[in-house]
């Protein structure tokens, strides 16, 4: 560390306004120009913010991205989830090992590569997977490592490797969330009604949140708008961690514009002037992508100031980068690592609702719930509600991997069998499905006549499928 570090750190502190709030985008800054954490940069940090360094180097040790040691200049994150070993991720890492001389864990001599493993990136449709800095490679197989070590030591940037490729996988587009929607017409419908009409609305449609728990967006809108806090604050959860879920990744590449246009939508529906986006550290390749879009958005008067010409609304988007701890998919832990903590879930009562972020009314939503909101504005409640089942109303994207030959994305209506999800994916000879990642329901053959809905089968996104061959 050179002598100059302590003005480095008052820069950066002082880009984010010495708000003790964004100490993750701090870190984030000061990770790439030094590398790694050290003791000196904590003690700085916590001095220019004026706060305990024990507050720092609590926040620093429990995110996964954060290193507080040297790493090298190519730091190979691969994944090893289930889907990725029964892909072969096992064969791939030892190849790296062979490669490299180390094994995971440790840096090579000459500071160029370091070898780790990570858990789920969103990418077990085409896995193995690894994040090379934070450019994902996909598709991996043991005969590839030799050239992609090669590529890198020969100054190729990682994402110049011909494996850095993330597929759409879109495979089957449903009637909610794929068919295009012109650019703020759901907004504008919205703000020709009341707060409270865009609630009923959705009320109507008795959307439930896609997250997993399933909670009716319309009454958590309610609950918020009705607090007596003049500030509140709306939260689009993008920190999608169960394991073989990935239908955020796709929205967030292929419809960035409907997340935040049904944002826009619950901001004006809660009373809220600033939204953020907490994307997972995962997904750090497609934050350039999302920045480009909220700056469109401005520039045509949807975000900001005065939207669409009205005098009393103004909201805002920002995006905050997470730093690998799968928890924060969880809406409290997920509000203490926006305030720049370690990210442990909140007892509760109060809900986010009450007493969320900055202590603040606070709707946490879901990246397609968010989705499906601006959808139920566009076209209605009721036409929304005559999808799915009674309970289930509208579709569901799910995010389908493991033994079968079509993975990917698929929007379906819900009430959906397993059975015919399964014909769907070219699953030829299942032994077993699990639903809802690690937390969830692992079917067996004789339950594939079950459906995915809130009533029967519930599920945030997961659906990693086993075939007979496996143990």
């Amino acid at each position: 560390m050179t002598h100059h570090y302590k003005e480095a750190v008052q820069n950066i502190v002082n880009e984010y306004g010495g708000d003790r709030g964004r100490l993750m985008d701090i870190v984030h800054e000061l990770i790439k120009v030094f590398g790694y954490m050290s003791d000196d940069l904590i003690s700085a940090v916590a001095e220019a913010l004026g706060i305990p360094i024990v507050q720092v180097r609590d926040m620093v040790s429990f995110y996964s991205f954060f290193p507080r040691k040297p790493l090298g200049k190519y730091v190979i994150r691969l994944c090893n989830a289930v889907v990725e070993r029964m892909k072969g991720a096992d064969e791939v890492g030892k190849a790296f090992e062979k490669e490299l001389g180390i094994s995971f864990g440790q840096t090579t001599s000459d500071q160029m590569f370091t070898l780790l493993h990570t858990s789920c990136i969103g990418l077990s449709d085409q896995a193995p997977g690894a994040l090379i800095n934070s450019t994902p490679v996909t598709n991996l197989k043991p005969q590839d490592v030799p050239q992609i070590i090669k590529d890198l030591k020969d100054g190729k940037e990682p994402s110049e490797l011909p494996q850095a490729m993330v597929l759409l996988n879109l495979k089957k587009e449903g009637p909610v969330i794929c068919p295009p929607m012109e650019s703020g017409s759901a907004l504008r419908k919205a703000l020709s009604m009341k707060p409270e009409e865009v609630i009923a609305e959705i009320n109507k449609s008795r959307l439930r949140g896609r997250g997993g728990a399933g909670f009716p967006t319309a009454m958590k809108w309610d609950f918020c708008r009705k607090q007596s806090s003049p500030v509140k604050y709306l939260i689009c959860n993008a920190d999608e961690g169960e394991p073989g879920t990935f239908k955020d990744r796709v929205i967030l590449t292929e419809f960035p514009d409907l997340v935040f246009e049904g944002m826009t939508i619950a901001g004006y529906a809660i009373g809220a002037k600033e939204g953020i986006m907490y994307l997972r550290g995962e997904y750090a390749y497609l934050l350039e992508h999302l920045q480009k879009v909220l700056a469109k958005r401005r520039h045509l008067g949807l975000l900001g100031e005065h939207i669409c010409g009205r005098e009393d609304f103004n909201f805002d988007i920002r995006i905050q980068l997470g730093a690998g701890a799968y928890v924060c998919g969880e809406e409290s832990a997920l509000i203490e690592s926006l305030e720049g903590k370690r990210g442990a879930p909140r007892d509760r009562p109060p809900f986010p609702v009450q007493r969320g972020y900055m202590n603040q009314p606070t709707s946490v939503n879901n990246v397609e719930t968010l989705c499906c909101a601006a959808k139920i504005i566009e076209k209605g409640g009721e036409w929304f509600a005559s999808i799915g089942t009674k309970d289930s109303t509208g579709t569901k994207l799910l995010s389908v991997s493991g033994d079968c030959e079509h993975p990917g994305v698929y929007e379906v209506e819900y009430g959906i069998t397993i059975e015919k999800l399964l014909e769907l994916v070219g699953a030829k000879d299942p032994q077993a499905v699990q639903v809802g990642g690690a937390s969830g329901k692992c079917v067996a053959p004789k339950d594939f006549g079950r459906r995915i809905s809130f009533e029967d089968l519930p599920t945030g996104g997961s659906i990693m499928i086993f075939g007979k061959n496996r143990d």
